[in-house]
């Protein structure tokens, strides 16, 4: 009876809050010297990001799913960055946008669930990016608007379905004269609004972080993620619980001379999740970045 019971709570609320409860920020695309900016320029970074969910989580627990539940997410994120030249408040000003390009399979047989589909992401713009530098550290904060422009319309569906303001701030601190040594904290906060339906997702945090060393040419180092639902959700079938996810990993970074282009990939590992509302999802990730300077 119980097993009937989260089955059909599940399905309900697969519906009501999507595949996660969570805001739009996918964790794990920054590690190393996460809070760095660069310096003035135009700048692409391509983040081919690989999701692969071992379970769910059952709302409101620690517990998975009963049955066989699984997913995968593939998504291209392009990130468009303009370092301008100019200063503000004494940093770098700067704005960016964001265009993901999404590919998402669910099965989730204990809500009768078996879809997959594929399809341009909410799209995110930022007219505030800040960035710092000092003798052995860098700063960054950073604002701006997630859209709802994507479709939602099937349980693996690209679009969250609302809108959220996003606000970003971190630290990278070198511990050594010739930066070879560093740590890095990238927090971002989601303010998120409500979807058609009237329901709306609790604000989420999230907290990237990294410890780097310079071998020459390639760093590597350790990285990890966390995400905390700090708010309630609210609507229909909104609950008090709130939803976490934390993950560690390992990162390298490669520049490649004289092209612009630096190259990074990492793997991470979710090590717990806990449910709010809906299901949470549980797995590993893999993510491969590209970044060109023009």
């Amino acid at each position: 009876m119980k097993t009937t019971h989260i089955a059909a709570a599940a399905l309900a609320l697969l519906a009501a809050a999507g595949a996660q409860a969570d805001g739009h920020y996918v964790p794990g695309v920054e590690g190393i010297q996460a809070a760095s900016v660069p310096p003035p320029g135009m700048y692409y970074l391509g983040y081919l990001v690989n999701y692969s969910i071992d379970d769910f989580r059952a709302p409101g627990s620690s517990d998975n799913l009963p049955g066989h539940n699984s997913g995968t997410v593939t998504a291209l994120a392009n990130r468009f960055v303009w370092v301008t030249g100019h200063k503000l408040l004494g940093a770098d000003y700067g704005v960016e946008a964001i265009v993901p390009l999404m590919r998402t399979s669910l099965t989730i047989n204990a809500a009768g669930i078996s879809d997959s589909r594929s399809g341009v992401g909410d799209v995110y713009l930022g007219p505030l990016v800040l960035g710092w530098h000092g003798p052995q550290w860098d700063a960054v904060a950073a604002a701006g608007l997630w859209f709802d422009n994507a479709g939602t319309s099937h349980p693996a569906s690209p679009g969250k379905g609302f809108k959220s303001t996003m606000l970003t701030g971190g630290l990278t601190y070198y511990f050594d004269g010739a930066k070879t040594l560093s740590g890095a904290a990238l927090m971002r906060y989601e303010f998120n609004g409500r979807k058609s339906d009237g329901f709306r997702p609790g604000d989420q945090l999230t907290l990237e972080w990294g410890l780097g060393k310079s071998f020459g040419a390639l760093s590597a180092g350790l990285v990890g993620y966390s995400q905390w639902q700090t708010t309630n959700d609210g609507g229909t079938g909104a609950s008090s619980d709130k939803a976490a996810r934390h993950a560690v990993g390992a990162e390298l970074v490669y520049p490649v001379p004289g092209a612009g282009v630096f190259l990074k990939g990492a793997v991470y590992k979710e090590v717990s999740a806990r449910a709010g509302t809906g299901p949470q999802a549980k797995g590993s990730l893999v993510r491969f970045t590209l970044v060109k300077a023009f």
